[in-house]
């Protein structure tokens, strides 16, 4: 009986936990349900891929847990750099399309594929269209209107 309670209260625990989390939605991949397509969020940061602009794939085997959803990375080393300070290396928007956000458009997933730095904060895209309107255009006001659509979004609780 008592492990029954236990557990009963371990899942109340959990669930509640993903209710504090819900306020602050995070972009997750269809399949894997993993953040932001299961790239190591870490790497972004790396010279080599500011450098290539390329980017590293996690692994199932160094997932970290953060706002509700697994974080995924491609070594111990990355996954406990994210562990100790992960808002240090999220994604503005969890990962959400900066360039959907800055139209108005809502939430738009993405799979961290495209990508940008803007300030010294890391930016993704759903397409390279969104990116290259950022890199051409006045990037400073979109990520203002982008942040008043998010900011809304997370009060609405979506």
């Amino acid at each position: 009986m008592y492990t029954r309670l236990i557990r009963c209260a371990a899942l109340l625990l959990a669930a509640l936990a993903t209710l504090a989390y819900a306020a602050e939605p995070v972009s997750t991949g269809w399949m894997s349900g993993a953040a932001i397509g299961g790239k190591d969020a870490v790497s972004y940061y790396s010279p080599e891929a500011k450098a290539s602009h390329q980017v590293v794939e996690g692994s199932a085997t160094f997932t970290v847990q953060y706002l509700g959803v697994p974080w995924r990375f491609a070594s111990k080393a990355s996954a406990d750099k994210f562990a100790a300070n992960p808002a240090a290396y999220a994604p503005q928007y969890n990962g959400h399309c900066s360039n959907g956000l800055s139209l108005g458009e809502g939430l738009i997933p993405t799979n961290g594929s495209v990508w940008e730095f803007f300030g010294d904060k890391l930016h993704l895209f759903y397409a390279e269209r969104g990116r290259q309107r950022w890199l051409n255009g006045d990037w400073k006001a979109y990520r203002q209107q982008a942040d008043k659509a998010w900011q809304d979004i997370v009060a609405a609780g979506r």
